[in-house]
């Protein structure tokens, strides 16, 4: 016979629901710490990308909310005071030469001494010398020009005579005033309210906000050709550098793009921030190497067109630090790795000048493995971390045409330093109403642009294309560098 089953006693089923009732709160409890931990790590995520500054994106500094304190000095070295620094050689204004002053020299002499009433002696010594600038008090010529009528009695008509093409041309305002309106509007981001107070106050002349307009419109048509000869220029360009940013026009977004070339920069205000431009401006067979950033619209022109790109490194070390502000420490530990293998890299861009060539070049190829291996060995799961990887991987190699091509920097620096001027443009005249306010835009940036970086005078520039332009005397000077 077998044996008799056993029922469990009352304690032990009790029990057993106890552990299962417990085990339930457990396993909820879990799945609820799991959720909550997965909804912390995403708010985390959310809150380092919210608080992307200009050290770690593409922003610029002025959208910093606040300021990053300055870093501390290296150990050893003392905290920088404002002003001259120890051991900065002193700079002092040179003295105008005789032959620019335009009065006799003032002699003063000084003949009891001021203390005690004693006569004196000449010292021997060099006299202190104090130069003045100063302007006369109505610096305007104002001139009349009365064309005469004549009637012919053939023709039953009355003629006018001729008058200069100078006047004819300039009307109210000759080339010289009329480059420094320009000048003004231009060169010092005045409006047009600013620029009458100036001429009202200062050169004792009014005239009205319509008339203004209507002189930087001459301007304006004054540029064109210039600006034109610049825009085919560029496509025969072997380096440019490409950067765009936001434009208003009546209170739309538009873009103005920046084309720097080695000699000159050429600006273009558009309504559209995607390749079309590109293919618009350099064409579909550009041979030259284009320095930018990671922008769609750049990487878009390299895919279609086989273009030689030159990425921003300085955009890439952004992104890579904004993976140390994320809380994934996976993410934080790849970005270290990736940081420090970029450090190297630049550590041995900044001996270019210390070392042989072929030491130099050494080095950087193994800096630029060293990258590379960094950048897309051992990655980490997460998004972030993925993204970067999957773009050096990619367009790695973009990264470092500086290596291959001498006279590319590896940073966009040069165009995002041209576009500043236009940045602080933009927040004086808060953009533009109209087509005619867009070419004038376009045209006196690329003039002011491209004579700072030929180190000619924007103002001399300007009268010498106005004065062209009234005398119809022929084509506006050039703003290549070596045209005659």
């Amino acid at each position: 016979m077998g044996e008799p089953a056993t029922t469990p006693c009352a304690n032990c089923q009790r029990l057993e629901e106890q552990v299962r009732v417990q085990q339930a709160q457990l396993d909820a409890f879990t799945a609820r710490f799991a959720a909550l931990e997965a909804n912390l790590a995403s708010v985390q995520a959310q809150l380092a990308a919210a608080r992307k500054d200009s050290s770690t994106s593409s922003k610029p500094p002025s959208s910093d909310i606040v300021k990053p304190p300055k870093p501390s000095p290296p150990p050893g070295q003392d905290k920088r005071h404002i002003g001259g620094q120890p051991g900065h050689p002193k700079h002092e204004r040179l003295l105008f030469p005789p032959e620019q002053l335009t009065e006799p020299v003032h002699h003063y002499l000084l003949e009891i001494c001021p203390d005690c009433g004693q006569g004196l002696q000449p010292a021997g010594d060099e006299p202190r010398v104090v130069q003045q600038i100063e302007f006369p008090i109505v610096p305007i010529q104002i001139t009349e020009h009365q064309s005469h009528a004549g009637w012919c009695p053939q023709c039953c008509k009355v003629h006018y005579a001729t008058l200069p093409a100078v006047v004819e041309s300039g009307g109210l305002a000759g080339p010289r005033l009329t480059t420094l309106i320009a000048y003004l509007k231009g060169a010092c981001h005045a409006s047009f309210g600013v620029i009458r107070k100036f001429l009202r106050d200062v050169v004792h002349v009014t005239i009205s906000r319509g008339q203004l307009v209507k002189i930087i419109n001459k301007v304006s048509t004054a540029l064109d050709d210039p600006y034109q000869e610049l825009l085919t220029a560029l496509p025969l360009q072997k380096l440019l550098n490409v950067d765009e940013t936001g434009h208003k026009q009546n209170g739309q977004a538009w873009w103005t793009w920046c084309f720097r070339a080695s000699l000159f920069t050429l600006f273009k205000i558009d309504p559209q921030r995607n390749a079309e431009v590109l293919i618009e401006v350099l064409g579909k067979e550009f041979k030259g190497v284009l320095g930018c950033d990671y922008f769609s619209a750049y990487r878009r022109y390299l895919r279609e067109f086989g273009v030689l790109v030159q990425f921003c490194l300085a955009h890439f070390i952004r992104d890579v630090k904004f993976l140390l502000t994320l809380p994934d420490q996976r993410d934080q530990a790849y970005g270290t790795r990736l940081r420090e293998a970029l450090r190297g890299l630049f550590a041995v861009i900044h001996q270019r000048d210390e070392l042989p060539p072929v030491v130099f070049q050494s080095r950087l190829e193994a800096a630029r493995q060293s990258v590379l291996r960094a950048g897309t060995q051992n990655v980490p799961e997460t998004r972030h971390s993925q993204n970067l990887a999957k773009r050096l991987t990619k367009h790695g190699e973009a990264y470092f045409q500086f290596m291959t091509t001498p006279g590319i920097e590896p940073t966009n620096n040069l165009a995002e330093q041209a576009i500043r001027f236009v940045v602080l443009d933009r927040i004086v005249t808060q953009g533009t109403r109209s087509e005619a306010g867009n070419r004038w835009c376009e045209r006196i940036w690329t003039v002011i642009a491209t004579c700072a970086q030929q180190g000619r005078s924007v103002f001399d520039y300007l009268y010498e294309a106005i004065k062209t332009r009234f005398e119809k005397t022929g084509p506006a000077p050039s703003l290549m560098p070596n045209a005659s």
